[in-house]
């Protein structure tokens, strides 16, 4: 049975897990660890419960989910792996940041491997798929273990709300196709892990999700 846990970081109040089993097996996905507190805290974990990290995954690359992906790289010798719409994104995550009139002083490492819609993730013995989703990026990809009935949705879908839609590449009508098509009929005891805030399920949202129902 898959074990997450959850960091919120930086000044977006962003949420960044780490997925891992009884093997210690690992994976980092989204770190925002901005402050170096933040990186403390996130490496300390890892340490302190013998976790071995594998990979490092993006589920889309505007700059609140990618600020520890050089830390990562760094200090586990992992590179991000993202879905290929997503390459531009990561491209102009510093003159997004700039816009927005935060700092980005570790621009994150190029992609070093593609994740396509579908694909099997491998996590010592547990299976995780990849789910495309786009509308609040290109290429947002949201993660489903069945066994463990929990999705990690990245910007798709919060608690009682949706990813924003108004930054480049976002399209609300295309989010709204991508839950409905994509999520919605997942099981409703699915947990839902998005990347801010609580965490909810998809039969919460089913039914109370203002922009679903």
């Amino acid at each position: 049975m898959l074990q997450i846990a959850h960091f919120t970081f930086n000044l977006f109040q962003e949420n960044t897990y780490l997925l891992y089993d009884g093997t210690g097996a690992c994976i980092i996905f989204d770190p925002g660890c901005f402050y170096a507190h933040e990186k403390e805290e996130l490496r300390q974990f890892i340490e302190r419960n013998g976790l071995k990290p594998e990979r490092l995954i993006n589920t889309h690359c505007h700059f609140d989910h990618i600020f520890g992906n050089k830390f990562i790289q760094d200090t586990y010798g992992l590179v991000p792996e993202i879905h290929p719409l997503e390459q531009q994104v990561l491209e102009r995550a510093g003159e997004a940041a700039l816009r927005f009139g935060v700092p980005y002083p570790e621009p994150s490492p190029p992609a070093g491997r593609f994740i396509e819609d579908g694909e099997g993730i491998i996590l010592g013995g547990n299976h995780l798929e990849a789910i495309l989703a786009p509308g609040h990026s290109p290429g947002s990809l949201c993660f489903f273990a069945p066994e463990s009935q929990l999705l990690i949705a990245g910007d798709v879908l919060f608690q009682g709300s949706i990813g924003r839609t108004d930054l480049p590449g976002g399209d609300y009508g295309t989010l709204i196709r991508s839950i409905r098509e994509r999520l919605m009929p997942l099981d409703d005891a699915v947990r839902v892990y998005p990347g801010h805030g609580p965490s909810t399920t998809i039969g919460e949202e089913r039914r109370s999700n203002p922009f679903l129902t």
